[in-house]
């Protein structure tokens, strides 16, 4: 598939099959996690994959959504913003550089035919504890990966034109 089709074809996945994720598939999608550009490439992050299978009470704390612990793993991009390069105003490009790690997970799954869903709105401190992450390290989205056994919704988006200026505001 081209990136436009790519682009075109990849939405939020809400139903999963508990089909396994062949190895060498989640290898690629984490590999495009990894040439993700980050800030200075710092690469100031980490992504924790977890199996759902017998954890799916503790998982499900994270996000409480049945569906979130449908799918056969987690993904958590965390970032660590201490190492995080930072603006001479001080603003972190940690959560930046872990929205961008992210997008290129969940466009390289789309491309293997997996089904994600980008979640930013979940309990941190539930995070936390199921992930084992330590303390100087940040979760900033999670996303369930697996096959999918929905179907997409048509995509609402603002027009073109209320997105973009040309020269100024």
């Amino acid at each position: 598939m081209d990136f436009q089709e790519l682009v075109q074809a990849r939405y939020s996945v809400r139903a999963y099959s508990p089909k396994p994720v062949e190895e060498e598939v989640l290898h690629r999608i984490l590999e495009a996690g990894r040439l993700a550009p980050t800030a200075a490439n710092r690469q100031a992050l980490g992504i924790v994959v977890a199996h759902t299978e017998g954890r799916k009470e503790e998982l499900g704390r994270v996000y409480g959504r049945a569906w979130f612990v449908q799918a056969p793993l987690v993904l958590a991009v965390c970032a660590l913003p201490d190492m995080a390069w930072r603006h001479e105003d001080g603003t972190s490009m940690a959560m930046v550089d872990a929205a961008i790690v992210m997008d290129h997970l969940i466009l390289a799954a789309a491309d293997e035919g997996l089904g994600t869903c980008w979640i930013a709105h979940f309990d941190k401190s539930a995070a936390r504890e199921a992930f084992g992450l330590p303390e100087a390290v940040e979760p900033i989205v999670v996303t369930p990966l697996g096959y999918p056994t929905d179907s997409p919704r048509p995509k609402k988006r603002k027009p073109l034109e209320e997105l973009v200026h040309q020269e100024r505001w």
